[in-house]
């Protein structure tokens, strides 16, 4: 309260322009004092105008969020019908946001992809690594006592107490020569055997296995001549292997501009069958087909022929028209593929493949303390008979019920080549006889022994496949803020102003609380203590209790 008069000029100056409040009679001024204490109970009751200076200035101001409905439920000139209809209605909208919101935000925990597959043109590409690997891993005319004595039973060929097969030596009697002189490779009585022997390592492969230089008639890439020296010599489970493009000792890749025939590899290759060994039963590793196994794959990735490699038979040309596909996943929680560049223990680089070769030699070292020949690392060989007492049956055993033991999930970068086979009959009737004169072979044996591989590009395109996130987090966002605007026409900024609103009421609410104790407080001390007694020959000036801001009513009053 101020008093009008000399000091109206300091008041104004506090409280505004036009606030000062002119003196009344002393009737007038016990009449507003009532309708004071009747408008606010705390006033006149030792309330000090400090104190209700402070409760006023701390009032927040009153926030009206723009949320579509709430005026109409919470409008008192309505008639309760009308407010009830705009109650239920609301009710309505909100629920429908919260389903749909709740089912586009399990949608989005589901992590759901989608594959786009795109077909990219370019001038050239990486020419594949291709694997190649005579279906006869030894060949049986090289065989020296030393190596029949120690691995003559792993290899079919001698009984238990090294004795030659009775069914073996009836399957020689159409060659007396060749019957001869295993007769004579069989008869170790007076063989002094090796102290050591080196078991079934790469040397053994290497010296008993098809030398491309023997098999290898002809080679070409792009029309120029190639010849064993493009080769690098690799092993598999079929013994000795030769890959060409390999890309190592600083080979460069070759690459080619045009997809067609003539643009790729061309090879020809004498599988030379009268070297085989010979079949006198069946056993899990017996082969029956004569020709070829091949694999086209990228120089990343170590060969895995015996799964994934394609027969190549003699006696016919075949053509292997191929095409690159790139493949990209993604890692968890979209996916379950594994980083390339996570290399392995026997690999730089991560891939299926190497992921097998890689567990299944861990298995045979850790049951068998030895590995096979196709297996890095740096274990001892495996002995003939530990070839034939554990690391097969191990092999076999890991393949067919423990399966789990070997896991290899999808790397998240792919080059793989899809492949179209065709072929024709060699040698033709008219050839028949270029061929015997060149070769110095017979027909027969040009038709039993000979074939022709041509691989290529189907044309100068590589398709990509890629795995992509198939909903993230902006069409969440989208999704929500679209329904939010449908249901109930709110926005984020209509949110923030609820939270707003919300924390500004909570606030002023306890500072409510803490002025009431302070003012109970005031009161207890000023309780003995009483006003005197105005003097009506005084000036007596009497103003209202004008707040400087209407205190903040209830939750429904203010969001009205």
């Amino acid at each position: 309260h101020r008093r009008c008069g000399a000091s109206s000029s300091s008041s104004a100056a506090l409280l505004g322009e036009g606030s000062c409040i002119p003196s009344r009679n002393p009737a007038e001024a016990r009449g507003d004092s009532g309708a004071s204490r009747r408008g606010n109970p705390g006033a006149g009751r030792g309330e000090a105008p400090m104190a209700r200076g402070r409760r006023a200035r701390r009032a927040p101001p009153l926030l009206r969020p723009r949320l579509h409905g709430l005026r109409q439920m919470c409008s008192r000139r309505a008639a309760l019908q009308r407010r009830a209809l705009w109650v239920l209605a609301f009710c309505t909208s909100l629920g429908l946001l919260l389903s749909w919101s709740s089912s586009r935000l399990l949608h989005w925990l589901a992590f759901p992809s989608h594959t786009q597959v795109r077909t990219e043109w370019s001038r050239q590409l990486p020419f594949p690594a291709v694997t190649l690997c005579n279906n006869n891993p030894l060949r049986f005319p090289r065989l020296s006592k030393g190596d029949l004595y120690y691995a003559g039973h792993w290899l079919g060929l001698l009984l238990p107490n090294r004795t030659a097969r009775p069914l073996l030596t009836e399957l020689l009697r159409g060659d007396p020569a060749r019957l001869q002189w295993f007769a004579k490779l069989a008869d170790f009585r007076l063989f002094l055997p090796p102290r050591h022997y080196e078991g079934i390592s790469a040397d053994f492969m290497d010296r008993l296995g098809h030398q491309l230089e023997d098999m290898l008639l002809s080679c070409k890439y792009r029309g120029e001549l190639c010849g064993p020296q493009n080769f690098s010599a690799v092993f598999t489970k079929y013994g000795k292997c030769y890959m060409f493009n390999s890309g190592e000792e600083g080979r460069p890749l070759l690459t080619t501009v045009k997809g067609g025939t003539g643009n790729g590899l061309e090879i020809m290759l004498d599988i030379q069958q009268d070297e085989y060994l010979p079949i006198w039963g069946e056993t899990e590793e017996t082969t029956f087909e004569a020709g070829v196994k091949v694999q086209i794959h990228s120089q990343s990735e170590p060969p895995f022929v015996q799964e994934l490699g394609f027969g190549v038979a003699p006696g016919f040309q075949t053509f292997v028209a191929t095409q690159e596909q790139r493949l990209t996943y993604l890692p968890p929680p979209w996916g379950e593929c594994r980083s390339s560049d996570v290399g392995l223990d026997f690999f730089p680089v991560y891939s299926i493949t190497a992921c097998r070769i890689d567990c299944e030699t861990r298995y045979i070292v850790e049951n068998c303390n030895c590995k096979m020949v196709h297996m890095p690392g740096d274990a001892p060989f495996c002995t003939p008979e530990q070839y034939k007492e554990c690391a097969e049956p191990a092999l076999g055993l890991l393949a067919e019920k423990d399966s789990n033991y070997c896991i290899c999930s999808m790397p998240c970068n792919l080059t793989r080549y899809n492949k179209e086979l065709s072929m024709v009959k060699i040698p033709s009737k008219t050839s028949a006889k270029y061929l015997e004169k060149k070769f110095n072979k017979s027909e027969k044996y040009i038709s039993e022994n000979i074939l022709v591989l041509d691989i290529f590009f189907e044309a100068l395109n590589y398709e990509t496949i890629e795995q992509k996130k198939a909903y993230e987090v902006a069409a969440l966002l989208g999704d929500i803020g679209g329904q939010m605007g449908l249901f109930i026409g709110a926005s984020i900024l209509t949110v923030l102003e609820l939270f707003d609103y919300i924390y500004e009421l909570i606030k002023e609410r306890l500072l409510d609380l803490l002025g009431k104790e302070e003012e109970e407080g005031s009161h207890d001390e000023n309780v003995s203590t009483c006003d005197p007694i105005p003097n009506h020959s005084e000036t007596i000036s009497h103003t209202v209790n004008v707040p400087l801001q209407t205190t903040l009513g209830t939750l429904e009053e203010i969001a009205c």
